[in-house]
């Protein structure tokens, strides 16, 4: 991971802001009425979906919105060969920018603003404004709606009301506020878009604590995905909270918190499902049916700072059954399965300094051969993969760790 001096960082934010203008003009000169924006499920990316659809409004184009959990190569098939309006990818498709670019060729104004390791856009109509481009560590400095909030104010200053969203969807990066989510914050408090509250922040136009309405939106867009968790979101996002939403949310986190006791006993009792040198496997089965699976990265990252049966220097790697049907676009046509993976403590320490590969890296490395689609960060990331291969992912992966070890990635 490189840190940049701020000089060079702030030299890196003003190109930001140059790409920013250059993808705002084309924009408006498109003459746009329609926008499709497909956006992330988790908070970050509900607030970020938001935020976009919000700044669209106000400059008169109808944002149709997609939820998606995962990127799935015959969606992004689908988009770019039917859609004929510009179209947004928020905290989502920076790691699958060549994909896009693929599929696009040329055809749709394509504007992604996301925080995660970025792919190459081979596209010039593609234009990836992700701050980790310009100097800035998607893990640390901003999130995805950070990206999305940056890229609103720029189209227009108005959009400063909207800050409080990027500082609820930057709450899933722990340490706090730092780098351009610290400035976010800052501009927050000036212009009374929210109101310190001990170590928290009340979202003045809602009276709710920056803090709850992202633990309130991580259960909607997980929890509650297929049973129309996002759009409820969203509009948690714009309007406040709901009596409607905050009732679905006390019933979903109490599912959660059940079927996570019920995972966390069988791991307890059963061990993990396969163990190799460098990796912890646990097939979740059938205990997170019917929810979304960023259940299963929720369940990952929780037992990551646990101990026995978690080997600290392991990968830990979870996995469900995908459900074919898309809410919004369809259905796929064939079926997956989810892994999400997370580095424990001590094998954070290792990654950081480079003694161990990156956890997107390493799945993007291990999942292509075999029809593989991974995202993520270094210490933490997901990847699908065809039905049926899942033994054969997490065998590619201890190969790739090994050759890595040797020095075959050089």
């Amino acid at each position: 991971m490189i840190c940049l001096a701020e000089e060079e960082l702030n030299v890196g934010f003003d190109r930001f802001k140059e790409e920013c203008s250059k993808a705002i003009r084309e924009l408006r000169s498109g003459g746009y009425e329609e926008a499709l924006v497909v956006h992330h499920n988790d908070a970050d990316g509900l607030c970020s979906g938001a935020l976009v659809k919000a700044a669209l409004e106000r400059e008169g184009v109808k944002p149709r919105l997609i939820c998606l959990e995962k990127v799935y190569p015959e969606i992004i098939s689908s988009i770019h060969s039917t859609w004929s309006g510009v179209v947004f990818y928020c905290d989502i498709g920076s790691s699958h920018a060549g994909m896009i670019s693929e599929y696009n060729r040329g055809r749709c104004l394509t504007i992604i603003l996301d925080h995660h390791d970025p792919e190459e856009a081979r596209d010039e109509r593609v234009v990836d404004l992700n701050l980790e481009r310009f100097g800035y560590v998607g893990e640390t400095d901003f999130s995805g709606a950070t990206c999305c909030y940056l890229f609103a104010r720029e189209l227009n200053t108005d959009n400063r009301d909207l800050s409080y969203l990027a500082l609820t969807g930057s709450c899933e990066i722990p340490g706090g506020y730092r780098g351009l989510n610290l400035q976010v914050l800052g501009e927050a408090l000036k212009f009374g878009v929210v109101e310190e509250r001990g170590k928290d922040y009340v979202i003045t136009r809602f009276g709710v604590t920056v803090k709850r309405l992202f633990s309130m939106l991580q259960i909607l867009g997980s929890t509650l995905y297929y049973s129309g968790g996002p759009s409820l979101g969203v509009r948690m996002c714009l309007e406040g909270p709901s009596e409607e939403a905050v009732k679905a949310v006390g019933e979903a986190e109490e599912r959660r918190k059940k079927a996570n006791k019920r995972l966390l006993a069988t791991l307890y009792r059963r061990g993990f499902t396969k163990v190799t040198e460098h990796i912890q496997y646990l097939d979740s089965g059938n205990v997170f049916e019917g929810f979304g699976t960023k259940a299963v990265g929720t369940f990952a990252s929780m037992i990551s700072y646990r101990g026995r049966p978690v080997d600290p220097n392991k990968y830990i790697f979870v996995s469900m059954r995908v459900p074919r049907e898309v809410p919004g676009w369809g259905s796929l046509e064939r079926e997956f399965t989810k892994f999400s993976v997370r580095a424990p403590k001590k094998l954070r320490e290792l990654i950081s300094v480079g003694k161990m590969p990156s956890v997107v890296d390493l799945l993007r490395r291990a999942s292509e051969p075999i029809g593989g689609v991974a995202d993520g960060h270094s210490v933490a990331g997901s990847v699908i993969v065809p039905a049926g291969l899942e033994g054969e992912l997490v065998e590619r992966c201890e190969e790739a760790v090994k050759e890595f070890l040797s020095g075959g990635w050089r």
